[in-house]
């Protein structure tokens, strides 16, 4: 395996790792939201709303990074790097979410823009949890039981 498909597999592993752990902690938070107030009942403050915001953020930047790394898997595929960043322009194209340039942009420049996505995400998290733990905390954290 040649250093590029080496390096294209590793982002793809990475992106679907963290989208999916990132992914499912948010639902997890949206879900622990309703049964943390237990019988006093959910209601929808405009805490609990802003959190609800940052959780499908969260969820449209996982889904998103899963689709980054099928085109980095995509690339991977390809023998050559030239060859699979212009099938993945292809198919950007084809799917009309980007026209196609001249000059192609090279893999290492993807990448980091993918790990730009992955810092909101994870920007987006740490302000869904620590609103979670704000709205817990300000009802009493009452117990389940």
């Amino acid at each position: 395996m040649t250093q590029w498909k080496s390096t294209a597999a590793a982002a793809a592993r990475s992106l679907g790792r963290n989208s999916i752990v990132c992914g499912v902690t948010a639902l997890l938070t949206l879900i622990a939201g309703p049964i943390t107030q237990g019988y006093r009942g959910f209601a929808l403050s405009p805490g609990w709303l802003s959190m609800l915001v940052f959780c499908l953020v969260v969820l449209a930047l996982a889904i998103h990074l899963l689709f980054d790394a099928l085109l980095f898997r995509l690339a991977s595929s390809h023998e050559t790097e030239a060859a699979g960043l212009a099938a993945v322009d292809d198919l950007l194209s084809r799917m009309q979410l980007r026209k196609p340039d001249r000059t192609p942009a090279r893999l290492e420049r993807r990448i980091a823009g993918s790990r730009r996505i992955v810092w909101q995400q994870r920007f987006a998290l740490a302000i869904c949890l620590l609103m979670f733990a704000v709205q817990f905390t300000a009802t009493g954290g009452t117990p389940l039981c």
